[in-house]
């Protein structure tokens, strides 16, 4: 088991010197520490530089660049330079382009222009990959190997004849024998029969809509051929390079859903994040907290690196927004406060050319006689006094179940309503329990829920039994739950349960839910309450449940909206439609307070207060100053202990504090 690669809180960054002369790199270091860097991640895109020809290797400036790091006191995580192959690569061998589903050739001019089953690709791959573990695997300055990049950001799907194949040894793995393939797919369903696997191929452009099934492996099967690459780069490091720890940078995020990163974690030394804020989302700091807490849960509540976010503004939104002042320290530590233990910002210098030149960085265009780069030096002085925090752990009351799989099904084709999306009630539901002050930890649908008091499952469409079981023995035990609209209603194969949803919650809820009735967009209906949803509703009845509340107009009035039903030791409730944000809120309070969940309350809306081990942070990103009572040490602000009694801290707007509170 290694240890954290980096100590304390650290700050890092990107690192691309081959953009820059070699007198800049002596600059850049002499900044690297007046901002207070701690390490750099180095050789993500040297690929055509490193190895100019096949076989021909050129490591004398990349050489250069490591000395200078490390005189300066600077660690460095090294990429394996795999991200983007030479153009010497994709001309000598076009059979590595990837392939979209409508057989249209991806051509290089970019990045990731390589499909994740190509032998060719891959015995390149890992010839510089050996390369680099033989001449920096013992490198005093190396602390940790990083993969490639953000593995399947642009390639995570190719539909190539090698991909064909490579599928059809998948599901040959899978499933042993076609007639058990037949089974799991439905193909009796439009003539679809196999009497052969050589007969398969990926989900492509079809008339009409394609097998969901074969879109569901196809999901699977894409997600496990990239973790298989990432697999064979880690091998070589690790026997090459064996003490050094390994890593690849995921990308939890609403808009990036092709790897199953509970699938992927185990393989990993130290679990690692890209998070950009997302401005086409209503609430992209909201967002941010839910991908921090999944990005904990996918890490097993252990200490988390995040690679990559930015200074700024990005630059491949429609409208890139900049952060205000203020922004810049309170979103890095809303991920310390959810587990980080190193906060890294893509990229150093702000690029003069190329695709990403109008991308944030920590040295923008005007240089380091900037506001940014003032702030970023403020924010890199911060972390170092947030030292202490390292390692100490996250603990939450609540927790949310999340599951790409259930993703990956829930959004197919020919659903009720195409108005439904995954993430949407998991993101609801955690922005309401977060903003009454709950921490929440967002896991995997067949974890261990003994240690929580309330457990939302939100649209878990696709479920297996041992998450149903769980969910089940998790009530009996105690526990209250909070099942939604669309969950448990088929298996691992997209095959739906019968008799009545939610089939798989059916028997704990005491519920039987004969028709689905989704509402048109800017439909709403009324509960009896007074409340409104949208989006969905049901037609429930509810032979072993209690009624809380029922629809008062809509496809079917007077039916159950929201039924509460007690099980064993615990409490089981179903809710048949979307609540607006209101009730929601008003809904999350009353089952977390009937559970006990531990909550801070918030000295204004909008602040939040999260817990990590003893320390408290309370970032205020309000235009108003906030008073909240502590009994320990602020320790940006460095006020004296509390002794005995309780003190108060205010928090400037647009300003964190952490508290360290008194044994």
């Amino acid at each position: 088991m290694f240890e954290f690669p980096f100590p304390g809180i650290a700050m890092g960054c990107d690192y691309n010197p081959e953009q820059w002369s070699p007198e800049v790199w002596r600059e850049d270091v002499a900044l690297m520490r007046e901002a207070g860097l701690g390490f750099v991640t180095l050789g993500v895109f040297s690929w055509a530089l490193l190895e100019p020809e096949p076989g021909r290797f050129d490591f004398g400036w990349f050489d250069e660049v490591l000395g200078l790091l490390h005189e300066g006191g600077i660690a460095v995580d090294m990429a394996t330079a795999t991200a983007a192959p030479p153009p010497w690569l994709t001309t000598a061998h076009p059979e590595v382009l990837p392939v979209d589903a409508d057989g249209r050739t991806l051509w290089p001019g970019s990045r990731q222009s390589w499909c994740p089953s190509s032998p060719v690709f891959r015995e390149h791959a890992l010839r510089l990959v050996a390369e680099m573990a033989r001449r920096y695997g013992g490198h005093p300055a190396v602390r940790l190997w990083h993969v490639s990049n953000e593995l399947g950001c642009h390639n995570g799907r190719c539909w190539c004849d090698v991909s064909a194949a490579a599928f059809r040894d998948w599901l040959t793995k899978r499933y042993g024998d076609v007639d058990e393939l037949n089974r799991a797919w439905g193909t009796a369903f439009w003539s679809q029969h196999y009497t052969s696997f050589e007969q398969v191929l990926p989900p492509r452009v079809t008339p009409a809509v394609p097998n969901p099934t074969q879109q569901l492996d196809f999901a699977r099967f894409s997600s496990d051929a990239l973790l298989d690459y990432h697999r064979a780069e880690r091998d070589v490091l690790r026997e090459l390079s064996p003490t050094v720890p390994v890593t690849t940078n995921f990308m939890v995020s609403t808009h990036q859903s092709e790897q199953d990163y509970f699938r992927w974690a185990p393989d990993q030394d130290v679990v690692s994040q890209d998070h950009y804020l997302d401005h086409r989302l209503a609430d992209p700091r909201a967002e941010q907290a839910f991908t921090d807490d999944l990005t904990r849960g996918v890490a097993g509540g252990r200490a988390w690196l995040l690679m990559e976010s930015a200074t700024s503004a990005v630059n491949w939104q429609p409208v890139n927004v900049a952060k205000r002042p203020g922004e810049l320290l309170l979103d890095s530590l809303r991920h310390v406060a959810r587990g980080a233990d190193a906060v890294g910002f893509f990229q150093w210098r702000a690029s003069r050319a190329g695709a990403e030149k109008y991308h944030s960085a920590l040295v923008p265009h005007a240089g380091p006689d900037s506001e940014r780069f003032r702030e970023v030096a403020a924010l890199g002085a911060a972390l170092a006094v947030l030292g202490e925090v390292a390692g100490s752990p996250v603990r939450a009351d609540v927790a949310v179940l999340f599951d790409w799989d259930a993703w990956w099904a829930c959004d197919l084709d020919s659903h009720p309503s195409a108005e439904l999306r995954y993430p949407d009630a998991a993101h609801r539901w955690h922005r309401a329990l977060t903003g009454l002050g709950a921490t929440v930890d967002v896991v995997h649908p067949e974890s261990d829920l003994s240690g929580y008091r309330l457990v939302v499952v939100p649209t878990l469409y696709l479920c297996s039994d041992a998450a149903a079981a769980g969910l089940a023995a998790y009530v009996e035990g105690g526990g209250h739950a909070l099942v939604t609209y669309f969950s448990g209603i088929v298996d691992g194969h997209d095959h739906v349960r019968l008799g009545g949803y939610p089939g798989a919650f059916r028997d704990l809820l005491g519920v039987r839910v004969e028709e689905f009735a989704p509402l048109l967009p800017g439909a709403t209906v009324t509960l009896d309450d007074g409340s409104r949803a949208d989006l969905w509703a049901e037609v429930v009845t509810a032979p072993d449940a209690e009624v809380v509340s029922r629809f008062a107009d809509g496809p079917r009035p007077g039916g159950p909206a929201l039924t509460r039903r007690a099980v064993g030791g615990g409490v089981a409730w179903y809710l048949a439609t979307r609540p607006d944000e209101a009730a929601t809120t008003a809904l999350a309070d009353r089952i977390a307070r009937e559970a006990g969940a531990a909550r801070f309350e918030p000295p204004a809306p909008g602040v939040e207060v999260v817990r990590r081990g003893r320390y408290v942070f309370v970032l205020n990103p309000t235009d108003e100053p906030v008073t909240v009572f502590t009994r320990g040490v602020d320790l940006l602000a460095g006020d004296l202990p509390v002794a005995g009694s309780a003190g108060t801290v205010t928090v400037a707007a647009r300003d964190a504090a952490v508290i360290r509170e008194e044994e």
